[in-house]
């Protein structure tokens, strides 16, 4: 490399690093003046968006947690996470607490990971230009990563509630055949079909809280649908939301939802069926073709190379 190169690649670190610090800094000062501006309009709200409802005699790990919520304001403008902490079952404090933590530390753990890279990695590699593209990307990951496990997260227990909403189904209606009404079907779900439906039965307990501090049905119904966004579940809130406001007759309606889904499951198994049989015929073309080819073939184009061997022998 030559020396002319060299010192513009490090000129052009320089200014990147400069522009990067103080885009940082802009960032933090906007923060701090929207929040002291929300402070002074919504106090209440802005004590209650601050307390993480950590233990006070960890104040490190409370420290740390602060600092993960600000890297999750930067990157969510639109506050998706507190939606995505709800449908991953992550509400506790505890659970939270780790949550910011991580997002918190997984900066600072790349960051050690870019300067053993920078320090032990092989000679051929430091060069500026490999650093910037190292710490690019692992800033890059230092951001993603956290939204791609908690999006996976909640999207595994979203797949789990899906799961669960036809045996729901075939519970309300045998509930509501016994003479129950909708609050106590809750109840009954929460005291004893726990773990039977373990995914639903903790959002029920949550909604049964609701309905025991004087909270409208229809409402929290509402509110749950929000939260979890599973479409069959939706459907299923909606009848029992109609059902709650208008009254009239449950079974049908609920019967009619469930003959929906098991024809919608029916018709995503035949699709992941046909999707498996194409991925097969693709491991048989590449895998198994070739060999049952030369089992087959093998012989008889051997005996073919020893015929031509022979005639060109004499």
């Amino acid at each position: 490399m030559s020396p002319d190169l060299f010192a513009g690649l490090i000129a052009a670190a320089v200014v990147l690093c400069v522009l990067a610090i103080g885009a940082a800094v802009l960032l933090v000062v906007r923060t701090r003046q929207q929040e002291q501006l929300q402070k002074r309009l919504e106090p209440e709200a802005a004590t209650a968006h601050d307390n993480l409802d950590l233990d006070s005699n960890r104040p490190v790990l409370q420290k740390l947690a602060r600092r993960g919520k600000a890297i999750e304001g930067w990157v969510d403008s639109d506050n998706e996470s507190a939606q995505l902490l709800v449908q991953a079952g992550w509400r506790s404090s505890e659970s939270r607490l780790v949550w910011y933590v991580f997002q918190a530390v997984l900066p600072l753990v790349l960051l050690v990971l870019v300067a053993c890279f920078w320090f032990f990695g092989p000679a051929k590699l430091h060069r500026v230009i490999d650093l910037i593209l190292v710490a690019f990307a692992a800033a890059a990951l230092a951001f993603l990563l956290p939204r791609w496990v908690l999006r996976a997260a909640a999207q595994r227990r979203r797949d789990r509630i899906k799961a669960e909403v036809p045996l729901f189904i075939h519970l309300l209606v045998m509930l509501f055949e016994a003479g129950l009404s909708l609050r106590q079907v809750f109840t009954s779900m929460v005291n004893e079909g726990r773990g039977v439906l373990p995914e639903l039965g903790k959002e029920f307990e949550l909604v049964l809280r609701q309905l025991e501090a004087g909270a409208e049905i229809s409402e929290v119904l509402k509110n749950l649908e929000v939260a979890m966004n599973v479409s069959d579940l939706t459907g299923v809130i909606g009848v029992l939301r109609q059902v709650d406001r208008y009254g009239g007759e449950i079974r049908g309606p609920l019967l009619e939802m469930l003959g929906v889904l098991e024809e919608r499951r029916s018709l995503d198994l035949r699709e992941r069926v046909n999707i498996l049989s194409g991925r097969m015929t693709v491991v048989m073309v590449l895998f198994f073709f070739p060999a049952l080819l030369i089992f087959v073939a093998g012989p008889a184009f051997v005996s073919i190379i020893r015929a031509l061997g022979n005639v060109n022998g004499h």
